[in-house]
């Protein structure tokens, strides 16, 4: 998918974030296009969840530009956050609560008027098929099923930017499918654009239109994961990773 003309729904530009005298990222830049899924990958440490966190307003930004949804993260921070979902990697539903329970609560964080609030509650109960479980407890659930009421409650606001930090790390390869099936669902309905990060090569290489390589907070390669494996000659990501790191993914 190419961004083309359209103005991008993502928009990173010599990003650079310090913490004392570390660099955590150094000069990072790519654009994600309104709709598409990008992959960030990269060993723990690479810098990807500092991006995430500075896109989603967590974390200010030591220099350069980045702008969500059309909004600069440093002037319009506010605007950012009304525009996003984000999952980080933690599990955050309240285990005491009932799914149905989490997505009222959500649902009032998250600043959806009352008036509203039934609906779009109903809404992504069907978009993500929770309604089996809505009476559960969430610690009762599985992993998959617990991801899945996490994503819908951050569906809530209708953002237009979706971020997911290893959103299926510990789920069994149905949970992951099932999670993923959900998200591709959501993208044809809503146009949804999903930034993830992820350490599964199968993951990003079947799921993502397009990704970029992070080592050492450095952005060493993006593409389309064929054009990517057609560039270095290889037969599949974990080489592309392993040529262009010098090292394998761990």
């Amino acid at each position: 998918m190419s961004t083309g003309a359209t103005a991008p729904a993502l928009l990173v530009d010599d990003l650079v974030v310090r913490f004392g005298e570390l660099e955590a990222v150094g000069g990072v830049s790519f654009a994600v296009a309104p709709g598409e899924v990008f992959g960030l990958l990269g060993p723990n440490g690479a810098g990807k969840t500092t991006i995430i966190r500075v896109l989603t307003t967590l974390l200010g930004l030591t220099s350069g530009r980045a702008l969500v949804a059309g909004y600069d993260v440093r002037s319009d921070s506010l605007a950012v956050r009304a525009s996003i979902g984000y999952i980080p990697q933690a599990i955050s539903v309240d285990g005491a609560l009932t799914a149905g329970e989490n997505l009222d609560f959500y649902g009032r964080v998250t600043g959806v008027p009352r008036r509203e609030r039934r609906e779009r509650i109903a809404e992504v109960i069907d978009t993500m098929g929770l309604e089996p479980m809505l009476g559960r407890l969430a610690r009762t659930l599985s992993g998959g099923m617990l991801r899945r009421v996490e994503i819908a409650s951050a569906l809530l606001n209708r953002p237009a930017v979706l971020f997911l930090d290893e959103p299926t790390v510990g789920l069994d390869p149905t949970a992951r499918r099932m999670v993923w099936e959900r998200l591709q669902a959501l993208r044809e309905q809503d146009g949804t654009t999903i930034l993830v990060t992820t350490h599964l090569m199968e993951e990003a290489e079947r799921q993502c239109d397009r990704l970029g390589v992070i080592d050492h907070g450095r952005l060493v390669e993006q593409g389309e994961p064929a054009e990517l494996m057609e560039r270095h000659a290889t037969d599949s990501l974990e080489e592309v990773f392993t040529t262009v790191t010098g090292r394998p993914i761990a």
